[in-house]
């Protein structure tokens, strides 16, 4: 299929943004309009650990739970030649049949997600996208690069990105944005919040591949020192084939601490988007940056802020569909940790040289009985080695449940 410079340059415009959002996330727009469709169901849940943060001989350490997790979704997808609209939401709840034993934990906690993508065309060359996303729930997602903590409280996350984009020639475009992010969390010296600018340039190299250099400037604030972050890469965007996408971005991050040190450290994003064959779809992201979430940890009792903490996340995760009313679904995320140049909290001492892995695995399978009813049954593993006693734990999760549409 032949793809033209002009609408490979638009097509791909929304690939290559640093923001802290869904990580899997390459460009991808729906192509048609989906009326607005509801989602009702509920999930039984067995979980063998859960209050993960909870130390040996504290209440509700390894304490074991049965939960339902009822909600109801919408969903809406508006297309015309010059915008595109896309709604999503989620609201639920997690109610756990036994009383929680860990002090803080709550028998009931909300599980609320809303999502709004837009972009409209005022012309053939400047174009206008918006995405935006909250939560308010129990458990941060890596696919969205948070936390790597499990607290006992339900976290408040808020993410939005609104950029201009502009063709300038046949092969050259840019875009320009402004960026906002906030992470709410009544666990002590968590809560970040941030804003960024950042200016995209673009140059059709092939009819297929557009080479991207960005600037981004960053500004974080919150319960740890502010921080400023400067980032200059470069990258490139490959559409492999109508229904494959490739995003890889290189370069250096500059890092300024008010109460810790500067420093520069490489930086490297990468995206993919492909379908195997008709049955068999994989989506993979890797990253490495210095980051602002979790930067206080504990070592005992007593709190330490990192101000040098470097983390590479990878993710991949694909469906397979054994037949045309069963589909398997899989996937596993790593995080690693590292944690520099680290200081005591209200006191003299210092500390380095400590480090955290997480590796999350799943597996699952997703039946549809008719035509709006489905089911789905998974298991879920996390395992988490670290250096700080709250963060070192495994957890297993068994789920099922039902779905309808309408």
């Amino acid at each position: 299929m032949k793809i033209s410079a002009a609408s490979t340059i638009v097509s791909l415009a929304l690939l290559g943004s640093a923001t802290a959002q869904n990580l899997y996330y390459v460009g991808q727009e729906a192509q048609e309009s989906i009326p607005l469709t509801w989602n009702v169901g509920a999930n039984v849940v067995w979980d063998n650990n859960v209050n993960p943060s909870a130390l040996p001989g504290d209440l509700g350490y390894e304490q074991e739970q049965w939960s339902i997790n009822p909600y109801v979704e919408a969903n809406l997808t508006t297309i015309t030649p010059q915008s595109s609209l896309n709604f999503y939401s989620r609201v639920g709840a997690n109610f756990y049949f036994d009383d929680m034993e860990a002090q803080g934990s709550d028998e009931l906690t909300p599980n609320i997600k809303l999502g709004v993508d837009y972009s409209h065309s005022f012309s053939e060359r400047l174009r206008f996208s918006s995405r935006n996303y909250l939560t308010y729930e129990m458990e941060p997602e890596y696919a969205y690069g948070l936390s790597t903590d499990r607290g006992i409280d339900p976290y408040f996350y808020y993410s939005t990105d609104n950029s201009i984009g502009y063709r300038w020639t046949e092969r050259v475009g840019s875009y320009t944005g402004l960026a906002f992010t906030g992470y709410l969390d009544d666990t002590g010296y968590a809560d970040r919040s941030s804003w960024a600018i950042y200016h995209q340039m673009r140059y059709q190299l092939t009819q297929r591949a557009v080479w991207t250099g960005m600037y981004r400037f960053e500004q974080w604030s919150g319960d740890a020192s502010d921080s400023t972050n400067h980032f200059l890469t470069t990258g490139i965007e490959y559409r492999m084939s109508q229904n494959s996408v490739f995003v890889g971005n290189v370069g250096v991050q500059i890092r300024d601490v008010d109460d810790g040190d500067s420093s520069t450290s490489p930086y490297l994003d990468a995206s993919i988007r492909t379908n195997i064959n008709s049955r068999f779809s994989v989506r993979g992201f890797a990253r490495y940056s210095m980051e602002d979430y979790d930067s206080i940890q504990f070592i005992g009792a007593t709190p330490y802020e990192y101000s040098d903490q470097q983390v590479f996340r990878l993710g991949v995760t694909g469906d397979y569909k054994l037949s045309p009313r069963l589909t398997g679904y899989g996937g596993v995320d790593f995080v690693h940790t590292a944690y520099d140049s680290g200081f005591e909290i209200g006191g003299p001492a210092t500390d380095d040289g400590r480090a955290s892995d997480l590796m999350n695995v799943y597996i699952g399978l997703r039946a549809k009985f008719t035509d709006q009813l489905s089911g789905q049954c998974s298991i879920n593993y996390t395992d988490s080695v670290s250096d700080f006693e709250r963060d070192d734990y495994d957890r297993l999760r068994l789920s099922a449940g039902v779905n309808y549409s309408f």
